[in-house]
């Protein structure tokens, strides 16, 4: 995760391996920051969460089969950039 210098209300973070832009806004300031976990939810970040839970939230996502693949397809064909 990164804090964007001229927008502190965003971060760029990795969801699957997309780069996604997700507001940062219903945090407490410094809540957040590089190498956190956070809950995301329609382009928010809801909390921090920590790297347990994370991978437990990944795990039954990826458990899911293709729905989370189709899930993962469709936020990729909707990256705003890429890198």
């Amino acid at each position: 995760m990164e804090i964007l210098a001229d927008r502190p209300d965003l971060a760029k973070v990795d969801v699957g391996g997309v780069r996604r832009a997700v507001n940062i806004g219903l945090l407490d300031e410094g809540e957040a920051g590089p190498g956190d976990w956070v809950l995301i939810h329609v382009g928010f970040a809801l909390s921090k969460i920590d790297e347990a839970e994370a991978r437990a939230a990944l795990d039954f996502l990826t458990s899911i089969g293709q729905a989370y693949d189709d899930e993962i397809a469709a936020l990729r064909d909707s990256m705003i950039e890429q890198g």
